[in-house]
């Protein structure tokens, strides 16, 4: 794998960053994009004498223009690409249904549906017209792809259409030798979900502190999923807490 290029949406934090911490310490060069410089360039310093191979570009994946802008720098500056983590994303605050507001929907579909399809067009243009042809592009999908929580219609409807993308990704890649996978994660440790430890809703009225694992389990994941030949591919993978209320009934 030493030598791959790889993009990390979101990789100024929690699983983002341990991706592509991960991905730097089997060899990559990545290119590490999100919305805050200072964090971006946090994740370098902890990649230690793999620093030089990071590349930091500062990219809100809810405006186009940042996007293509992120790609292009890429290939101007290693000439291919190899690996897409579209991983960057948000939810909304726990409301009911009805009393979401529109533009809190409007957001939460930019950042968690239209960034990766647009991230995923511009990688489909590189991977498709170089040489070695072909790449890899893998979608958080999250468990929320499966199931819902309560009061999370702006994130799982987002999540349950990023298993939508994954699979077109995948159909029309096709023909261009490019694969794409999915990993759903549940309760990893990052800041997103301490809130967890705290206590969450449940769908019978319950608040419960939930279980979480180490988030190297998933930056682990992402790197067995790329380390495939591109004829095998890892269409969906599940990584979770093994102790989450996740299988069982609600």
């Amino acid at each position: 794998m030493s030598g791959k290029i790889a993009i990390v949406t979101g990789a100024g934090s929690g699983i983002g960053r341990a991706s592509a911490l991960a991905l730097l310490q089997v060899g990559y060069k990545v290119a590490l994009a999100g919305r805050r410089k200072d964090a971006l360039d946090e994740t370098a310093k902890l990649a230690g004498n793999n620093a030089p191979n990071t590349l930091a570009v500062p990219t809100d994946v809810t405006r186009r223009d940042d996007i293509v802008a992120l790609f292009a720098k890429v290939k101007a500056t290693w000439g291919r690409l190899d690996l897409v983590f579209n991983n960057a994303g948000g939810g909304a605050p726990p409301v009911p249904l009805e009393e979401l507001p529109y533009e809190t929907w409007l957001s939460v579909v930019a950042a968690n549906l239209t960034g990766p399809f647009l991230c995923t067009q511009e990688a489909i243009k590189i991977m498709k017209d170089q040489k070695p042809r072909g790449g890899r592009i893998i979608n958080n999908g999250s468990i929320s792809a499966h199931a819902p929580r309560p009061f999370s219609v702006a994130y799982t409807s987002t999540k349950h259409a990023i298993t939508g993308l994954t699979k077109s990704t995948s159909l029309d890649g096709r023909a261009y030798d490019i694969a794409c996978g999915q990993i759903d994660i549940g309760n990893a440790v990052t800041p997103m979900t301490e809130r967890m430890t705290k206590g969450v809703l449940q769908p019978n009225g319950t608040t419960v502190a939930e279980p979480r694992m180490d988030v190297k389990a998933v930056a682990d994941a992402i790197v067995y999923m790329d380390s495939l030949p591109l004829d095998a591919n890892v269409q969906f993978m599940t990584v979770m807490a093994t102790k989450m209320p996740f299988v069982g009934r609600g």
